[in-house]
């Protein structure tokens, strides 16, 4: 079996010290805003509209950039973590895989506005690192961490 690859975005979007999570119908598990990158789309760019489709929202991404450039290079926004995702398993043998950007982002607010198609807003939850935690029955065990860390990111900020 040939494994096929994409590449999607993720934020862990924080305000007031809690990360906004949903029970993603087609992946059966507990995510936060993400999804697939457009041929034509960089990263970071993806993950800001992710965000404003999934929550209706406009995220300040916490993306340090370095200062590299010439005439033909340019640094862009750094995910905080970047990972390689099993998607589809069958048989012990790896189908699909997502190669995840893994950005943090600050919202000014929780009124949530999803474009039509996504999640409705009452789907969402927002999580304190206490309830992360205790949702751990519920959440994957790199959801609750990363959630935590995006949380600690901004309460230093």
């Amino acid at each position: 079996m040939e494994t096929t690859r994409h590449f999607v975005a993720t934020v862990y979007v924080v305000h007031d010290g809690e990360t906004a999570l949903h029970d993603h119908e087609k992946l059966d598990m507990w995510l936060p805003p993400g999804g697939h990158i457009d041929r034509d789309e960089l990263p970071h760019v993806a993950a800001k509209r992710e965000t404003r489709e999934e929550l209706g929202l406009d995220v300040d991404l916490f993306a340090p950039q370095e200062n590299i450039s010439s005439s033909t290079v340019e640094s862009i926004p750094q995910p905080q973590h970047f990972l390689l995702e099993d998607i589809n398993v069958h048989d012990g043998q790896v189908g699909h895989q997502h190669v995840d950007f893994i950005f943090y982002g600050e919202l000014e607010g929780r009124e949530l506005d999803p474009a039509d198609g996504e999640a409705p807003a009452d789907a969402w939850e927002w999580f304190s690192p206490a309830d992360l935690q205790a949702a751990s029955d519920r959440l994957p065990r790199d959801v609750i961490e990363i959630g935590e860390r995006a949380i600690e990111a901004f309460e230093k900020d």
